[in-house]
């Protein structure tokens, strides 16, 4: 078998467990290849997102992401994996801006992202229809990319079963649902790409600088944990920081290998 010198990486992101968290594909390129080929990667992977690599100057990486069907903004979990394999500290170069990672004294990569404090809006009728009468909605946001939908409490977060299809025909890229827990004062949230090719993503970085933006006003709190409430669960520290969202997890390498195509 031959290789092309890519190296291909699968983390589970917002973990310290293998199997849980949110997996991604992180493929450390040694040249530059066109979007076709990443795209396919992505559909072959499968995972919510693929990340790709290339050097750049400097000890900065030019880093994009995949899902199985597009390419997306801003992704945290695949952000995270990639700095894992790259040994933490990371500069990266990407559509959303220049990102750069750090590890903390206890071991967790900390990711420097811009904050997305989103604006209140009318609850759509098409969003009411998707969510269904069984969950109360407490308040409707929209952030750069998706829609936050604040609901009464932490139960009808993991009790919600939205119409997928529904969800999909929203002009955004997905849909947050958030509440807090005071009983373990912590943020909880589920998030659903079905627009973008993901139906529901176990643990989403890029919608915690919306999700963390909300709480911290509304809580009058800079720090905060965070948890996603998927059935493979993750946790992640958000700090506000002016104009920035600093979000922290752990990950874990499951599998890698080189590719040879």
């Amino acid at each position: 078998m031959t290789t092309n010198g890519s190296r291909l990486f699968v983390v589970d992101a917002f973990t310290d467990e293998p199997f849980h968290g949110n997996p991604a594909g992180v493929v450390i390129l040694d040249e530059k290849r066109d979007d076709a080929w990443m795209q396919a990667v992505a559909s072959e992977m499968r995972h919510s997102e693929t990340a790709f690599a290339l050097p750049a100057e400097s000890g900065w990486w030019h880093l994009r992401w995949f899902t199985p069907t597009v390419e997306v903004d801003l992704c945290g979990h695949a952000t995270l994996a990639t700095a894992h394999v790259l040994g933490g500290h990371t500069r990266f170069r990407t559509r959303s801006g220049d990102l750069t990672c750090s590890v903390t004294r206890d071991g967790w990569i900390e990711m420097d992202f811009p904050a997305d404090p989103p604006a209140l809006i009318e609850t759509p009728d098409e969003l009411r229809q998707a969510l269904g009468r069984d969950i109360t909605v407490v308040a409707v946001a929209r952030g750069v990319s998706d829609l936050l939908v604040e609901v009464a409490g932490p139960e009808d977060v993991r009790a919600a079963r939205p119409d997928l299809t529904a969800l999909a025909a929203i002009p955004v890229r997905g849909v947050i649902l958030t509440a807090y827990d005071d009983d373990r004062d912590r943020v909880v949230s589920r998030c659903f790409y079905p627009a973008v090719g993901v139906p529901e993503d176990p643990v989403t970085g890029s919608a915690h600088c919306t999700i963390g933006s909300w709480w911290a006003e509304r809580r009058q709190r800079d720090d905060l944990l965070a948890e996603q409430l998927s059935p493979r669960g993750g946790t992640l520290r958000l700090s506000r920081r002016g104009d920035r969202m600093r979000l922290g997890g752990r990950a874990v390498t499951v599998w890698h290998g080189e590719m040879s195509v």
